[in-house]
C-alpha cells in the first residue's frame, strides 16, 4: 500500500467525514505538518543526502546546499584519500585558527550560519569536498499532474498555467492521474495518515478521544520507523545479530 496525494486526501475526507470547501483546500498543509512530525521525529537514511564541490584555496568558508538543515560528515580528498574532518563548535574553530590567512589542510569545521560552514585551518588548495548532510525530502503535495493542454506537459498541484510572449490562452483538456510518491508515503503511510489526522482533528477541534486514538496510532507507527530507521537500516546481523527485545 502506498499514498499519492490525491488518494491520501481522498482517505483523509473519508476518515474525517468531512468534504467542507476550506478543509479540503487545507489538506496539503495538513500533510506537510505530518511529514515535518516525522522528519524530526525519526532519523532515516531517507533525510541523508550527499553533495560534492570544490573548497576554495585562501577561502575559509564553505557555502552549504540551499536544502541543507544539518551535517553527518564532511570529508576532503587530500592526495587521493578521503579525510575526514571533525566537526566542533564554533569558537573551538576560531580559536584553533584565530587568523584566518593561517592556511593549511582542513582539519576541523563548525557551522558558520545558515548558509555557510567554517573550516580550521583554512585551505590551502581546492580540495574536492563531499558533505553528507541532513535535509528535507520534497512534500508528498508537490506530486505532479500530466495535463494536455494543447500539448503535454508535467504542472505541480495547485500551479497557475500562464501563457507565452504571445499571451495566447489555452483549455485544459485532460488531466492524467496523480502517480507520483514519496518515500514516507510508500514506506511510512501508517506514519503519515495518522499524523494528518492529528492536524486534520486540530484544524476541526475534534473530539478528545478521537484525537488520543490518533495520537496513539501516530506514536505507535514512529516507534515501529525508529525499529527500522535507528536499527535495521544502520547495521546488520553478521556483525550485530538479530535486533532483540526484553522478554516482558
Amino acid at each position: 500500500m502506498s499514498f499519492t496525494f490525491t488518494t491520501l486526501r481522498e482517505t483523509v475526507q473519508d476518515y474525517t467525514q468531512n468534504d467542507e470547501a476550506s478543509f479540503v483546500a487545507s489538506i496539503g498543509t495538513f500533510v506537510e505538518l505530518a511529514e515535518e512530525r516525522i522528519l524530526k521525529s525519526v532519523q532515516l537514511n531517507e533525510f541523508q543526502k550527499n553533495s560534492s564541490g570544490t573548497m576554495s584555496s585562501g577561502n575559509q568558508y564553505l557555502n552549504v546546499p540551499s536544502d541543507f538543515l544539518a551535517p553527518f560528515s564532511l570529508s576532503i580528498t587530500n592526495n587521493s584519500n578521503f579525510e575526514f574532518l571533525m566537526f566542533k563548535d564554533l569558537d573551538y574553530v576560531q580559536t584553533y585558527t584565530p587568523n584566518p590567512a593561517t592556511t593549511g589542510v582542513p582539519k576541523y569545521y563548525a557551522q558558520f550560519d545558515v548558509n555557510n560552514l567554517v573550516l580550521a585551518p583554512t585551505p590551502n588548495a581546492s580540495f574536492t569536498a563531499t558533505l553528507s548532510y541532513f535535509y528535507r525530502p520534497a512534500s508528498l503535495t508537490e506530486s505532479q499532474l500530466t495535463l494536455t493542454v494543447g500539448a503535454t506537459g508535467s504542472f505541480t498541484n495547485g500551479e497557475t498555467i500562464t501563457g507565452g510572449t504571445s499571451g495566447a490562452t489555452t483549455t485544459v483538456t485532460s488531466t492524467g492521474a496523480d502517480t507520483t510518491v514519496s518515500w514516507t508515503a510508500e514506506n511510512a503511510e501508517i506514519a503519515l495518515l495518522y499524523g494528518t489526522l492529528i492536524e486534520a482533528s486540530t484544524y476541526m477541534k475534534g473530539e478528545q478521544d478521537v484525537m488520543a486514538m490518533y495520537n496513539s496510532r501516530f506514536a505507535e507507527a514512529i516507534s515501529r520507523l525508529k525499529n527500522f530507521g535507528e536499527a535495521q537500516e544502520v547495521s546488520d546481523e553478521y556483525r550485530t545479530g538479530q535486533i532483540r527485545r526484553q522478554k516482558s
